[in-house]
């Protein structure tokens, strides 16, 4: 996923390890995707899709 973000946004995502199934991706302090709130992991390019946005 990190590397369809770079690809499509031309943006490097910083990652940053979790613990206990926390997967949660934030752009510029608001909240893209959680997995806690969704259940789910994001599809193939929702993230680039709603960073683009």
């Amino acid at each position: 996923m990190s590397a369809e973000i770079e690809q499509s946004c031309g943006e490097k995502p910083e990652l940053i390890p979790g613990s206990g199934g926390i997967f949660d991706v934030i752009e510029n302090g608001d909240m893209l995707f959680s997995k806690f709130t969704t259940g789910r992991f994001p599809e193939p390019g929702e993230i680039a899709k709603q960073i683009q946005s």
